[in-house]
């Protein structure tokens, strides 16, 4: 989730940076957010539209799940102006929310933001290296083109609604310590086989120890075959439970896909939560097409963009890494 940098010619200001972002800088983060984002539709002709701020509970996951890759930028009177969430999983990088606030936006400062972004990336051992920006948006695309990033596919969410199945595999959450322990383990071991490098163990974790959501597991015979990372956690600040978001999803076989969605939609409807959300990448068109006949529907697109020279890699099995909180 990016914001736009649109240019203009007034005096260059006093920004310093990057500084670590922390918990205690939630408010000022989502000051910029909210006003970043709401600048960005207006200037894309939808007027009306309020980005509202996202919940304190999901900004600490943002940050902690990022680390030292958390920055964030101050100007002259040492207030928050722009931000940027990099978040290493393995090897797979990406940048996300980012924004600069629209009054000091044109001096440089969001080139100086991704660059920042880009860099920490590479020098932590990201050997991919990616955004997500509104496809709608030529100012975006252009101006992360400009700093080496080129257009992939569009990531497409869509939603099933919630529904009670007839069984239901492992959820992490219910399980001991130790059993829980081990099964991540093992689901590192997956994505690892199904993608060199890539290791969602520190998300399972987080959202575990955050309580945010959990982690369904497809089991066969002591072997795991596929996990969904879901947070149940209201996105929006004083909103209730309307979505589940599926932020990691890895299986060997694509038709594993439509075992995890439905126990996704069982834990939504069990967890009061009216939908899933799946954010597909158009790499896997036969899947979105199986989806889409089991009732899914299409909700928003974002155009991905990678490093040119650290694009995604193909996968042997399926991965759908959620590139926003």
């Amino acid at each position: 989730m990016t914001a736009g940098f649109a240019k203009n010619f007034r005096r260059s200001p006093s920004v310093s940076g990057p500084y670590p972002a922390t918990v205690r800088d939630v408010a000022s983060l989502n000051s910029v957010f909210s006003s970043a984002f709401t600048d960005r539709y207006r200037k894309d002709g939808l007027v009306g539209v309020h980005v509202p701020n996202l919940s304190s509970a999901i900004w600490r996951f943002a940050i902690e799940d990022a680390d030292g890759g958390a920055m964030l930028w101050r100007g002259e009177r040492d207030e928050i102006v722009a931000f940027n969430m990099c978040h290493l999983s393995g090897t797979e990088g990406w940048m996300g929310p980012l924004a600069v606030t629209p009054s000091l936006q044109g001096h440089g400062i969001g080139k100086s933001v991704v660059t920042e972004g880009t860099r920490w990336l590479a020098d932590h051992g990201a050997k991919v290296i990616g955004l997500e920006t509104m496809p709608r948006t030529v100012d975006n695309i252009g101006f992360y083109s400009s700093l080496g990033y080129v257009p992939s596919y569009l990531t497409i969410t869509i939603t099933l609604d919630a529904d009670y199945a007839d069984n239901r595999i492992v959820q992490l959450g219910r399980l001991s310590e130790s059993e829980r322990t081990d099964l991540v383990t093992r689901c590192a071991e997956l994505t690892h086989d199904i993608s060199p490098g890539y290791d969602y163990t520190r998300e399972i974790n987080l959202t575990h120890a955050l309580g945010l959501g959990d982690t369904l597991v497809l089991e066969r015979g002591g072997t795991v075959d596929g996990f969904a990372l879901c947070h149940t956690a209201p996105l929006v600040e004083g909103r209730g439970r309307d979505e589940l978001r599926v932020l990691k999803l890895a299986c060997r076989a694509e038709s594993d896909v439509d075992v995890l969605a439905t126990q996704l939609a069982d834990y939504a409807r069990r967890s009061g939560t009216r939908r899933v959300a799946i954010r597909m990448q158009g790499a896997y068109g036969a899947l979105y097409a199986q989806l889409i006949r089991r009732g899914a529907r299409v909700r928003w697109t974002d155009l991905r963009m990678t490093l040119a020279d650290r694009p995604e890699p193909a996968h042997a099995g399926v991965i759908l890494s959620n590139w926003e909180i």
